[in-house]
């Protein structure tokens, strides 16, 4: 128990795929200006990512190391990570049409997040059982998810206080982001 639970403290606050992995920063950037946005694409990120390392371990322990094809892994996890993408695509256009287009371009996006199938390799390379590489997944998602929604309440922020011409826009998004990552980063050595 004491394991998973290092697990999921590391993955969320120590070796966090957006602030110290930096994996995943295009969806963060992108959908991190309103919160409902943000917490819209972190509910479709964290049932992506979990289902996706309980579903990617599968296909790789059972069917690519089996066949000897598991040269083919980085193809077939894109695969299944595109059907949950699409899946989610197509509930989030029929129950929240409004949320499915502020999210736009960002939501298919999902398939190819680095964060997403960062995991699923990690999973692979570091040879997790497959409970180990579900908790992983939800972990680093959730990770994923408070970094956006931190990151969503500062730019809001920092928004209504009308910071300088120079910095508005573009330029102090990736300031705060680098500040947010430089304080991600002090919890380095809470969990090896």
């Amino acid at each position: 128990m004491t394991q998973y639970i290092l697990l999921i403290i590391s993955a969320v606050l120590v070796n966090n795929f957006v602030l110290t992995r930096f994996l995943g920063i295009c969806p963060f950037l992108g959908v991190s200006k309103k919160l409902p946005t943000a917490l819209g694409m972190c509910g479709a990120v964290v049932f992506v990512m979990t289902s996706a390392s309980a579903v990617t371990w599968l296909v790789h322990r059972f069917i690519l190391i089996p066949l000897g094809i598991d040269f083919m892994q980085t193809i077939a996890f894109i695969l299944v990570i595109a059907s949950f993408v699409q899946m989610v695509d197509i509930v989030m256009k029929k129950t929240a049409p409004a949320l499915h287009g502020a999210l736009g371009i960002f939501l298919p996006l999902i398939t190819t997040n680095c964060a997403v199938m960062g995991v699923a390799v990690l999973n692979v390379q570091l040879t997790h059982p497959f409970l180990k590489s579900v908790v992983f997944g939800f972990a680093a998602s959730l990770g994923f998810a408070l970094a956006l929604i931190i990151f969503t309440g500062l730019r809001e922020k920092i928004d209504r206080a009308n910071p300088p011409k120079c910095f508005q826009g573009v330029a102090i998004a990736l300031v705060t982001a680098g500040l947010l990552s430089l304080a991600f980063m002090g919890f380095s050595g809470l969990v090896r």
